[in-house]
């Protein structure tokens, strides 16, 4: 299990909740606790807040993990006061029935509830539909008056429950993709205080659920050398889920590596060979046209970076309740901290570096 200020430090980001667009919470979480150690820390105009050791001009080995979770944002408020709202990145609108939100309001956050027609008064038919988005609503038990006062159409909001610890597992909503975020700042913890002299950049990135802006802004800043997206993937001994589409990805499996066109083969065998030199568990998913990652979007920027996946083996993604074994994230720290720290000085040079 991780020591109790490492978990504390990931309760805390679990518990700063921010959507996408809106991470401003959880960014103030980890640049506090990057400030404890790392020798730069800032952050750009998406939210994006990046973390640095052995700051220099050349260029840096990138390690990305997104900041936002899913959300939701209000689009209108009836004469009841009953709020309609859109969905804020990739929900499945079935686990939002009878759920709390949280809205995060300028003047203060307000809890309210998800309201559906009751059961007793469906129709047959009725009972057989999905609930739509656009049947659902929030209450916050106000005047309408309250309402309009304190919630502008736009307002963004986040399911409402607690972090739970239980054993070597977390649960809580925003694990897609507090994990990552928390991976790749404590593996920039552990390269500082094994003494690695080569710049590294850890990026808690912003607006990955809506297409990665904060990773693909973070990759033209920086001209990284290479990349590691650290993000989740399907826990693949959930019902429902298929180990020949995704991946044999178990609970104390380790890190999972993707395979993917989009990943550079070098990298890709590097982690795997630091995984045999170190003894650390892994599996690997076949992602063929892209891994739905930060990857995607910093791969092909500028002249392109060699890039490479590592995930946590992750249960009910996109879910209140999604849920994370302790052993499978130290198993992504040391096998990132590893990797970078065996990186020889000649690795990834740009060609124009190169000796000819």
């Amino acid at each position: 299990m991780l020591a109790a200020m490492s978990l504390m430090f990931l309760t805390n980001l679990l518990e700063a909740r921010g959507p996408a667009g809106f991470e401003g919470r959880a960014a103030k979480v980890f640049e506090a606790e990057a400030k404890t150690f790392a020798d730069a820390v800032y952050q750009d105009h998406f939210g994006s807040v990046y973390a640095e050791i052995n700051p220099s001009e050349e260029a840096p080995v990138l390690l990305s993990g997104h900041l936002d979770e899913i959300g939701l944002m209000v689009s209108h408020v009836s004469d009841l006061g009953l709020i309609s709202f859109l969905p804020l990145g990739g929900w499945d609108s079935q686990v939002l029935v009878g759920q709390r939100i949280r809205l995060l309001t300028r003047e203060g956050d307000l809890i309210g509830v998800i309201g559906k027609k009751p059961i007793h008064l469906m129709d047959a038919e009725e009972r057989k539909k999905v609930s739509a988005t656009e049947d659902l609503w929030i209450d916050l038990g106000l005047e309408v008056g309250q309402v309009r006062e304190r919630v502008p159409v736009g307002t963004p909001g986040v399911i409402e429950q607690p972090v739970l610890v239980t054993g070597e597992r977390v649960m809580s909503p925003g694990i897609d993709n507090r994990a990552g975020a928390y991976v790749v700042l404590e593996a920039l913890r552990a390269l500082k205080e094994a003494g690695v002299t080569r710049r590294v950049v850890a990026v808690a990135s912003s607006q990955e659920e809506i297409g990665a802006h904060g990773a693909r802004a973070a990759a033209h800043r920086l001209e990284p050398l290479l990349a590691i997206a650290v993000d989740v993937t399907f826990e693949s001994t959930q019902p429902g889920v298929e180990p020949k589409r995704v991946g044999n990805a178990t609970f104390g499996s380790g890190a999972c590596l993707a395979a993917s066109a989009l990943v550079n083969p070098k990298v890709l065998s590097g982690l795997i060979e630091a995984a045999g030199r170190h003894g650390i568990p892994y599996t690997l998913s076949a992602n063929p046209a892209r891994t739905g990652t930060d990857a995607d979007a910093i791969a092909p920027t500028r002249s392109g970076v060699p890039s490479a996946v590592v995930s946590v083996p992750n249960r009910y993604m996109h879910s209140p309740s999604e849920m994370i074994d302790l052993r499978d994230v130290r198993s992504c720290v040391d096998l990132i901290r590893h990797y970078v720290a065996d990186l020889g000085q000649e690795d990834f040079l740009r060609p124009a570096l190169q000796p000819g």
